[in-house]
């Protein structure tokens, strides 16, 4: 079976959420968790391996990147870009 190399950034947000760590990427709206930031981390980095061998294995890797944004350009796969992240201030009143 061919083996295919893929390398990209992709943009990852480490949130503490009471005593746990947790890792999201808009770029393929994915979250994990651990109880340490470098556990998060580290459950981040195995889940997105385990995420693109899945889509590899079952040939969805096109549409479901596509369909999370992607954009494939001169045989490479590119994320979306992260315009900005930051924390913004909502005042509700209800």
């Amino acid at each position: 079976m061919k083996k295919t190399m893929l390398e990209f950034s992709l943009p990852v947000s480490i949130l503490r959420e009471g005593k746990k760590y947790v890792a999201y990427t808009p770029a393929l709206d994915l979250s994990t968790s651990g109880n340490t930031f470098e556990q998060a981390k580290k459950r981040f980095d195995e889940m997105v391996y385990l995420f693109f061998e899945e889509i590899f294995k079952k040939g969805t890797a096109k549409e479901v990147l596509m369909e999370l944004g992607w954009q494939k350009i001169h045989e490479k796969w590119n994320p979306p870009i992260v315009i900005s992240n930051e924390s913004q201030m909502v005042k509700l009143s209800y």
